[in-house]
């Protein structure tokens, strides 16, 4: 008896999750045709590899550094956006691309403060004030800079040039590219050296708050020379793409759909990984023994961000067309087997009598695995994977090995912030393009870590899988009704109970294990 005790407590979180997903097939197969389950189980596993990509993220975040970054679902819709542009509107990407690099550049040369800092008078006046003086010089010089800077974007309040009217020509298949904006007054070198010189103005100012204790120090440090080589790539790749920005317009505009569309996504990556820098290192890194204070922070940078998105792109919803490789229909479409669906790229396949959408049900499912596996290898197979997990189980043991514990942080949440980008740019042309994505995948995310366990990857994975399934077979019965017990007519849940439903089950998991199903214990 003690022995079936012993076993059922070491397997409990195995058998509660086989006991729910038993539940759900057997939900499934009554009053379901097969159609109808096979749609509704693949469109489960859709919105949970997407809500996958956001919760990973997150739970990797707080299971190191223990920060509740509640901008997660903000930096969700931040990718979608960032994506649209580089798809849709590739000539404004181009021109933006610019600022961004020779802002970079100065953001990189913050780690030159230790070393010029020590060789200033130590004097406390100049200690306070200069990261202060700073931060308002480097801001208006930006602001002036960028004012003069030409880039063909839109302007929201003209309808001709509105992102929803780009939306819809890109949809039919068109392209409104307007002709290239050129400099005004100012000198292009002047903007140029504008942008630069405030990127570098508001770096030192910022590595000035962070680290006033070490001002004057006299400390021994060398150039951090790998920045500096740092600085100068940036700094060579701004120009170039400043100097041929007509060429990379016109490369980008004759790029396939494909092409475009696989380009967007790795740039929604990268800036989400550059975001999640700026914000560790700006925000977070002076914040970590204040957990209040980090909440807070990241909440406001949850609002900023909406309204930053607000006034550049606008109000409207965006739709975001699937590419060419998942968009054909007619004549041999829907695809009837694999090799149609390859030689045709139908956007639906027949299989088991039920059309399926093979952007949404196929491939993003296909990406969600990928990428778990993947970061299960990272986190496994890896130098920095070890550390990471180490630092999850033990950071104070870490930081007495003489591992950067900074650098790691950084990069986790780095990470993290790019996993949400990122799934939010493959999540665009599924789900559209608003300024509230990001909050109900915030509700799907927490509830998913609440039910896998906050701090663990594998637990990450199998609460976002029940939070879709769940979801799904709730929206299908909704359709067409469930035959419950003491019940003469079919039950029809209506479209409250799908989040509902979700946290339901989050409750009744906590009840029976407090961390979660794969969560370790505090």
């Amino acid at each position: 008896m003690n022995s079936l005790v012993l076993a059922f407590r070491k397997n409990r979180s195995r058998l509660v999750i086989s006991l729910i997903l038993i539940l759900l097939l057997l939900l499934a197969i009554q009053g379901m045709e097969t159609k109808d389950w096979v749609t509704t189980l693949l469109r489960g596993f859709s919105v949970a590899a997407v809500t996958f990509l956001v919760a990973a993220g997150f739970s990797l975040i707080f299971g190191l550094l223990d920060v509740l970054n509640m901008a997660h679902g903000a930096l969700f819709m931040i990718g979608a956006y960032v994506a649209w542009t580089v798809y849709i509107r590739p000539d404004t990407f181009i021109d933006v691309l610019t600022p961004i690099l020779l802002l970079a550049a100065g953001f990189t040369l913050m780690p030159l403060w230790d070393f010029l800092s020590q060789r200033l008078a130590n004097k406390a006046i100049i200690s306070r004030a200069w990261p202060w003086i700073g931060l308002i010089l480097g801001g208006v010089v930006v602001w002036y800079a960028l004012r003069s800077y030409p880039i063909t974007i839109w302007d929201p309040g003209v309808f001709s040039n509105a992102p929803g009217t780009y939306s819809v020509f890109a949809d039919s298949g068109e392209r409104m590219i307007p002709a290239p904006v050129p400099f005004g007054n100012q000198s292009a070198l002047l903007v140029l050296a504008g942008i630069l010189l405030g990127g570098f103005l508001l770096a030192f100012s910022l590595a000035g708050l962070q680290n006033k204790a070490r001002f004057g120090e006299q400390k021994k440090l060398r150039l951090p020379w790998p920045y500096l080589v740092s600085f100068l790539v940036i700094l060579l790749v701004g120009i170039l793409v400043f100097l041929f920005n007509t060429p990379l317009t016109t490369a980008m505009v004759a790029l396939g759909s494909n092409w475009l569309f696989l380009i967007a996504i790795v740039i929604a990556l990268a800036a989400g990984v550059l975001l999640g820098i700026l914000i560790e290192s700006t925000m977070i890194r002076p914040l970590y023994a204040r957990p209040i204070y980090q909440l807070m922070i990241t909440i406001g940078v949850s609002f900023v961000s909406l309204d930053l998105v607000r006034a550049i792109w606008g109000r409207p919803e965006l739709t975001m067309p699937k590419p060419v490789l998942f968009n054909m229909t007619g004549g041999n479409c829907p695809a009837t087997s694999l090799a149609d669906l390859i030689q045709y790229h139908c956007s639906t396949i027949l299989l088991m009598g039920s059309r399926i959408r093979v952007y949404n049900e196929i491939f993003i499912p296909l990406v969600g695995v990928l990428v778990l596996i993947g970061i299960w290898v990272l986190l496994q197979r890896t130098r920095i994977g070890m550390i990471i997990r180490a630092g999850v189980q033990d950071r104070e043991m870490v930081e007495a090995l003489g591992i950067n514990v900074r650098q790691t942080f950084t990069f986790v949440f780095a990470l993290g912030v790019g996993l949400a980008t990122f799934g939010g740019a493959l999540a665009g042309p599924s789900m559209g393009i608003s300024t509230g994505m990001g909050e109900n995948l915030l509700l799907n995310m927490l509830v998913a870590l609440a039910i896998g366990g906050l701090t663990s990857y594998p637990g990450a994975a199998v609460g976002s899988l029940l939070v879709g399934l769940m979801q799904q077979f709730i929206i299908k019965y909704g359709q067409i009704g469930i035959q419950l017990p003491f019940m003469t007519e079919a039950f029809k849940p209506t479209p409250p109970l799908v989040p509902a439903s979700t946290v339901l089950l989050m409750v009744i998991i906590l009840l029976v294990l407090p961390n979660g199903l794969l969560g370790r214990k505090e």
